[in-house]
């Protein structure tokens, strides 16, 4: 087989493709039971613990049945659009992982504009929602989906101008090449101004964009304390209500990859990526794919440390009122934000490290 011609190219795509997307599914199912067992352990109680040793199984006793239920359509539901709707949702999230490194050089497709096919991807997602909510044909899904779609527009746009911050710190919207500018140790983060001890007085910016960035995820993915679209006291299940089965199964998938995404997003952009906080030169003596190996991991903790961060805030921080989550996006982070881009690109004109 000739890996250099198309057919092999194609293969050799479909592979890394089915290679993320299994690995990613896989992790979801713990990472769905830790987010479980967290909340069980901050109310003092076991959470899942009968399926498997220590529970470990849960996540696939709970596909198992999500497969096997009957599939439920309203009578007057638009058939076609209700059953579209959470596969639009699934598809779209995991077509974000197209771009996001892992290691060096492990990237299904290393563009020079992975910051903009991001954003390209994550503003349809709340197509899915608005799809979904609509076809029900019930005034408790579509006041939800009303509820993500003003939700998702407001946040994205402080995400925007955070994400440009970095961008203009790297001089490059290729994942990649901003991962590989905060080698060198935690003080060439970008989370502290980057390139080394000379961007140190940019941490006063970097480090509160850090937490906007944190913040305006939660609010972005649906996320306790922002989530108004799903608000039980509400909207009984916001847009889902009238889902059950496989499509609700779809809608939760998608929900939780551009969690675990946005927790790989934070880790690119803010906290080095696959780079450990110390100085790792001895790892160039390695085969290469040791030495990925060992990046991978430390990809993966930073990830796994901030789902833990998400999992601690849906368990220790009240809901939001509806006012109180628009304002907070559109008169508090907004302007900071845009404070933040015209700060740092200042900086890099006039900074000593321009």
């Amino acid at each position: 087989m000739d890996w250099t011609s198309p057919v092999g190219w194609t293969l050799i795509t479909v592979g890394e493709i089915a290679l993320v997307l299994v690995g990613v599914l896989v992790s979801l199912a713990f990472l769905l039971l830790a987010d479980r067992k967290i909340w069980a352990g901050v109310q003092m109680r076991k959470g899942p613990n009968v399926v498997g040793p220590f529970g470990l199984l849960q996540s696939f006793a709970d596909f198992g049945k999500f497969v096997l239920k009957e599939i439920v359509i309203p009578a007057g539901a638009d058939k076609t659009v209700f059953l579209l709707a959470p596969v639009v949702t699934f598809i779209l999230a995991f077509g974000s992982w197209a771009v996001i490194p892992f290691a060096p050089g492990w990237v299904v497709s290393n563009i020079n504009v992975g910051i903009l096919y991001l954003f390209a991807v994550s503003s349809l997602g709340v197509y899915g929602i608005i799809m979904g909510g609509w076809a029900s044909n019930s005034k408790y899904p579509f006041l939800g989906s009303l509820r993500s779609a003003a939700q998702m527009v407001s946040y994205e746009v402080s995400l925007g101008f955070v994400i440009i911050t970095v961008v203009l710190l790297a001089g490059s919207m290729n994942l990649q090449t901003i991962v590989n500018a905060q080698a060198g140790g935690f003080w060439h983060w970008n989370v502290l101004g980057g390139r080394g001890l000379a961007g140190l007085p940019l941490a006063v910016i970097m480090i509160p964009m850090s937490v906007v960035f944190f913040v305006s995820f939660l609010a972005e993915t649906n996320r306790p304390p922002f989530d108004l679209p799903e608000a039980e006291s509400e909207l009984v299940a916001g847009y889902a209500v009238e889902y059950s089965s496989t499509p609700y199964l779809l809608f939760q998938i998608g929900e939780y990859s551009n969690i675990v995404l946005m927790c790989a997003m934070i880790t690119i952009l803010f906290f080095g990526g696959w780079h450990p906080p110390f100085p790792d030169s001895f790892v160039q003596s390695w085969p290469t794919f040791v030495a990925n190996l060992w990046y991978l991991l430390w990809f993966m903790a930073k990830i796994v440390f901030w789902f833990f961060m998400v999992a601690m805030a849906k368990a220790i921080v009240p809901r939001y009122r509806y006012d109180q989550l628009m304002r907070l996006g559109w008169k508090v982070f907004l302007p900071m934000s845009l404070v933040a881009v015209a700060a740092v690109a200042a900086w890099r004109v006039f900074g000593p490290v321009a």
